[in-house]
C-alpha cells in the first residue's frame, strides 16, 4: 500500500537492532504470499485470499497493518489485470487469464514488513506476461541503484529508463515510502525521474520499492470506493514491492521470498 501525503519529512536513519526487526518483519510478509501461491487459481475468490493471509498473519503473532488503516478494512490489497494498486478483495472469483498484484504488510514486534508480488491466474497472454517480467525486471533494477552516495532519483531514474526502452509507462500517482515502526515515513520513493535528484541515500534508510508499470498510458483514477486506483486506459498494470534498507554497500531485501518465489510463474 502506498501513500504520497506524509507529514514528516524527517528521514530516520536506524541503527543494527532496527535491521534485525525489519528483517523478521520482512520475511513473515514474504511467508504469507508464498503461502498464497498454490491457492491464486481460476474460481477463488480474493476475499477468500484474504481470510486466509489474515488467519497466517495472526497464528504467527503478527497483525495486518492495512485493517483500519484510513478506514480499511482488509488484510491484503488484490489488484486485478487493469487496477493499479489498492483493489479491494471482494467475492468476485478470479477467471482463468487474470494477473493479480497482491499487497500485504505486516506489523511484526512493532516493525512493519511490505511487500507485494504478481500471480497469474490459470493460462495468462504472452503480453500480461512479458509485462509482469518487465516490471519485476525494473523493481530490481531499481534495487540495484539503492545505494549510499546515490539519491532517491537514481532509483526512479533506473526503473523509468528500463520502462520506456520497453515501451511501458510509469504510474506517477503513487510511490514508494519509508517505514520502519510506522507504516508510511519520509522519504517517498517516485519510480520515475533523474539520477541526482531528491535525498541522499545513506545506511540505516529504509523505505519500499514498489515500481507500477503499464502496457498503455500512466494516467490513474481512483474509483467511488476512493481506494481501488485503475488505469484510465483499461490498459493492464503490473506492481512489485519490496521493502529495503540501505547498509554500507548497497540494499538489502528484507521481504525477499524464503522459497524462491519472488516472481511467477511459481512452482509452488
Amino acid at each position: 500500500m502506498t501513500d504520497i501525503d506524509l507529514d514528516d519529512r524527517t528521514i530516520v536513519l536506524h541503527d543494527a537492532a532496527a535491521f534485525d526487526g525489519m528483517r523478521a518483519a520482512g520475511r513473515l510478509a514474504a511467508e504469507v504470499l508464498d503461502m498464497l501461491v498454490p491457492h491464486v487459481v481460476p474460481g477463488v475468490s480474493t476475499l477468500a485470499l484474504d481470510r486466509l493471509a489474515y488467519e497466517f498473519v495472526l497464528a504467527r503473532g503478527a497483525v495486518p497493518a492495512t485493517i483500519f488503516y484510513r478506514g480499511y478494512s482488509h488484510s491484503l490489497c488484490t489488484s486485478i489485470n487493469h487496477v493499479i494498486c489498492h483493489g479491494i478483495p471482494a467475492s468476485k472469483p478470479l477467471m482463468n487469464g487474470d494477473i493479480v498484484n497482491i499487497d500485504v504488510t505486516v506489523v511484526l514486534n512493532g516493525w512493519h514488513g511490505d511487500t507485494s508480488r504478481m500471480y497469474f491466474v490459470g493460462d495468462v497472454p504472452l503480453k500480461a506476461r512479458r509485462l509482469v517480467d518487465l516490471t519485476y525486471e525494473g523493481m530490481m533494477l531499481g534495487i540495484e541503484a539503492a545505494k549510499p552516495g546515490n539519491t532517491v532519483g537514481h532509483i526512479g531514474a533506473a526503473i523509468q529508463k528500463h520502462a520506456e526502452k520497453h515501451r511501458l509507462s510509469v504510474v506517477r500517482d503513487f510511490c514508494g515510502h519509508g517505514l520502519g515502526r510506522r507504516f508510511h515515513m519520509a522519504p517517498n520513493i517516485v519510480h520515475a525521474g533523474r539520477a541526482g535528484d531528491g535525498p541522499e541515500l545513506r545506511p540505516g534508510m529504509f523505505f519500499t520499492i514498489e515500481p507500477m508499470l503499464n502496457l498503455g498510458r500512466a494516467d490513474a483514477r481512483i474509483l467511488e470506493d476512493g481506494w481501488t486506483a485503475v488505469t484510465r486506459d483499461r490498459s493492464l498494470s503490473a506492481q512489485f514491492e519490496h521493502s529495503v534498507g540501505i547498509t554500507e554497500t548497497g540494499a538489502e531485501l528484507f521481504t525477499k521470498s524464503p522459497t524462491g518465489l519472488d516472481c511467477p510463474p511459481y512452482a509452488a
